[in-house]
Formats: C-alpha cells, structure tokens, sequence
C-alpha cells in the first residue's frame, strides 16, 4: 500500500521519540553504579589518588549540580519579586506564609515522633559496632544565632565568600582557594524587600517590574534546558557516591542506617499519603508530578541545588500557583527539612546518649521535638544535617565527639534525607494551596512528570499581566474547589 502526499506540501518529519524523563533518570542510575562498581574496583593510583574513571564521575555530577545551583540565586530573585507583583494584596500573601509555616511545624513534628520512636525501639547506639576511637568533634556547629545572622543581609545579592589555605608538607602555603556562596534565605528576605517596594512606587516601577518578569522567562529557559542535562547528572553523583564511599562502612552502624531509612519511608510513603487523603487529594498524582525532583534530590544530595526542580514540579505538574509556589519552595528549601532536620537528628541524638552511656528523661525528648520543629530555622543561614545535629546535641547537653562516629556513613544516609527534605517542600505548598482554594485540581490530578518539559514559556502570560478576559492575574484565577 503507497502512500501519496498533495503537492506543495511537506511530507510529515519522522521524530525519533526518548524515553520519559523518568525512565532517562533510572538509566542513568543504573549506569552509574555499574561504572561506580567499576571505578571502586579499580580502586586508588599508586599515588594514592582517585583513578581516571572517578575523577571523570565527579567532575559530571559535581558540574551538574553546579549549573543548578548557578541559577538558583536569580531564578529566587526574579521570581519571588514577579510573585509579589502577582499578588498586588498583601493581606493574602500573610495568610498564605502563616499557612506555610504552621504547615511546615506540623509535618516537622510527625517526623521527629516517628524518628524518637524508632531510636527507641531500634536502639541503635547498644547495637552497633562502631569504634569509640572514631569519635570526633564536628568542625561545624549550629547555634541558635544563626538565624537572626542569616537572615540579616551582608551584601545587596546575599553573597559570601570564603578563603582556604592549601600548605606542603614543610607547612609552606602552596595556594590560595577561594569559593563564593549565596545564602538563600538572604536572597528571600532582599526579594521580598525589593518586591514590595516596587508595589509601593507604584507606575514608577513598572518598567523594572516588566525587565523582572522578561529576566525570569529567560532564566528558566536556562533552567529547562539544565534539567535535560539531569540523566547525566545522575550517572555521575551515584558512580561516585559508590566509586567514594562503597558500603562497607554500612556493616557497623547497620542498625543505625535502618532506623534512618525506616523513618524516612514512613515520613515519605505512610504520613505524606495521610496527609494527601486527607485533604482529597491523590496520592498518585503526587508522586508522579513530584518524582523528577525527589529523584533528583537522591542523587545530587542538594535540596537547594534542586530547588529550581523542586518549584518547577510544584507548579507546573502539580498546579500550585506560581505566584505562591516562588516563595514557598525556595523558603522552604532552606527551613523545611524533615530528612535531616527531623528523622535523622532525632534517631542521632539518641544514638549519641545510648553510645555514651547517658540516660534521657522525658524532658530531653520534648527538647528534641522542639529543636526540630525550631531548629531548621535557627540553621538556615547553614545548610546540612550535621549543623542540626550539632545544635540537637548542644541543646541536650550531649557530647559533641558523637558526631564524629556517624560521619562515615553520612552520605550514604544523605541521599535519603535529601529526597524526603524535598519532598516535604512540595508536599506542603500543593496542601496550603488546596486549603485556600488556589489550587488547580484539574492539572493536579492529570500530573506527570512529562509536563516539566512541555515548553509553554511563550504562550502563557507573562507573571503579573492580566487576562484579557477576566482582568485577573493568571497565576490567581484558579477557583475554589
């Protein structure tokens, strides 16, 4: 059978249709810890240092997480001030960070329960097999100034930098390293700032408000086109986590890594589905649409290199509204931890006192609840779970040394504590969104992760532009359901 096409008229382009987004990202997992398995069997250089096929994992995952992260600063900038635009009233914009906030406390006490449970059932400070002679005091720590200092810019773009002296072996300084870092909420609190004092100028403002908005279209033009890079990324942090690290140093501290992982699911696969049911939402549609940065967040380790994902998946999969979804996620990226700010320094402290020998009366425990819920937002000018634990610690009057035991495992444990902090960043805005009637139901419930990449930039309105129709901000039309 011949097939005739009309004349002057093109004949129909055969497209060579990839795998989905997700089936790319478990490829790409698959192959990195074949080729992990493989460097690690290699093993080191006689020189004592990482084989070719190490050093070539960590510089694709390290530089993938690098162009991630080089948007972070003005994707949270442009957008946060677009969103304030959006909302015009400020009023609704309080309701909606009280929400936020009260919601984020609310899931950061069921993790934390969950993760005192388990230490105490599990105990695993008496079972395990770890040697006291690893015991060593972290050299960093939290303190509950951090943030009042974090919050406090030190420069208009939140930006800190850092110097490293690298010495011989004669103690002569061999060079000078020097990295530059952006503090996330400091960002938030100069775009929040920046916002509202467009919105009080008023029409003075508008043409920065109209470079804002073309600035965000054009960073996440960007955006979209790193997170194509994502199966690549994979390939090369899970190759090196396992080329690194292997799992080895899993056999003495067995008990410990399952009271983590334990918890973790339950946080993320029993009390995150409650919470959905709820509030008559699907469960399915939650993890479809929020899969790509959860995946992401395992293999990278980074919730705020993931954050550009994280706020993507909510809004554009799961129908959060972008004008809410901008501030919610990036703030939550950085407060918003229930992996490594809940579960994990619960189920440590825990193990810290069982090693030592130190008993915990009812009290420590409620403090151990309450530098959870609180603590996140104490160490958000910092990022990581040892400055929590640190600060857990402190507060309990624990040694400091029993950190230095758990480190060996640390990223192993990290990958799971990512996914879950991440998870839980999108969990609550799709919640508050679905309590104050902003949420699209509709998009919500047909989620896939395909919709990450489906390029509508240019047909949907630009935040802050009304619709002809309605008069409305687009991001804000959504209808109470």
């Amino acid at each position: 059978m011949s097939t005739t096409t009309t004349p002057g008229t093109a004949a129909p382009r055969r497209t060579r249709r990839l795998p989905s987004f997700s089936v790319q990202i478990l490829i790409g997992l698959a192959l990195g810890v074949l080729l992990g398995w493989l460097a690690l069997s290699i093993g080191k250089t006689p020189a004592d240092t990482d084989n070719w096929l190490t050093v070539t994992l960590s510089t694709i995952g390290s530089s993938f997480v690098g162009l991630l992260k080089a948007v972070v600063a003005p994707l949270v900038f442009t957008a946060i001030v677009a969103s304030i635009a959006n909302l015009r009233g400020l009023a609704n914009g309080a309701r909606l960070a009280g929400q936020t906030l009260l919601w984020f406390a609310i899931t950061a006490l069921v993790a934390v329960a969950i993760g005192i449970g388990l230490g105490l059932v599990l105990q695993p400070g008496v079972n395990s097999a770890v040697d006291a002679s690893q015991a060593g005091a972290p050299g960093r720590t939290g303190s509950w100034l951090d943030f009042l200092q974090g919050l406090i810019p030190a420069n208009f773009l939140g930006l800190g930098a850092s110097s490293q002296l690298e010495t011989g072996a004669d103690g002569a300084v061999m060079a000078v390293s020097t990295g530059v870092s952006f503090n996330v909420l400091q960002i938030i609190v100069i775009a929040l700032v920046v916002g509202i004092a467009a919105l009080k100028v008023g029409a003075k403002a508008d043409p920065f408000l109209t470079f804002n908005r073309s600035l965000l279209a054009v960073i996440q033009k960007v955006l979209w086109w790193i997170i194509r890079l994502a199966p690549l990324g994979t390939l090369g942090l899970v190759g090196r986590a396992i080329a690194t690290y292997g799992w080895s140093s899993l056999a003495n501290l067995g008990t410990f890594a399952i009271a983590i992982y334990v918890g973790l699911a339950l946080v993320l696969f029993v009390v995150y589905p409650v919470l959905l049911k709820t509030h008559g939402l699907s469960v399915l549609s939650y993890f479809r649409g929020a899969w790509p940065a959860i995946e992401l967040a395992f293999v990278s380790r980074s919730s705020i290199g993931t954050m550009p994902v994280t706020e993507r998946v909510t809004h554009r999969n799961l129908g959060v509204p972008r004008a809410y979804a901008a501030f919610a996620v990036p703030f939550g990226s950085t407060t918003k931890m229930d992996g490594c700010a809940a579960i994990y320094p619960a189920v440590a402290s825990i193990f810290v006192a069982q090693f030592f020998g130190v008993d915990l009366a009812v009290t420590d425990y409620l403090l151990i609840a309450f530098v959870s819920v609180v603590g996140s937002a104490a160490t958000a000018g910092l990022t990581g779970a040892t400055v929590m634990l640190t600060l857990t610690l402190s507060t309990l009057g624990l040694p400091l040394e029993g950190v230095g035991l758990l480190l060996a495992i640390d990223p192993i444990l990290d990958m799971g504590r990512t996914a879950v902090n991440v998870a839980g960043q999108v969990l609550v805005p799709v919640i508050v969104a679905k309590r104050e009637g902003i949420l699209d139901v509709e998009q919500y419930s047909s989620a896939d992760a395909e919709d990450l990449f489906t390029e509508d930039e240019d047909t949907e309105l630009a935040p802050g532009t009304a619709d002809a129709a309605t008069g409305r901000e687009p991001e804000l039309a959504a209808t109470r359901r």
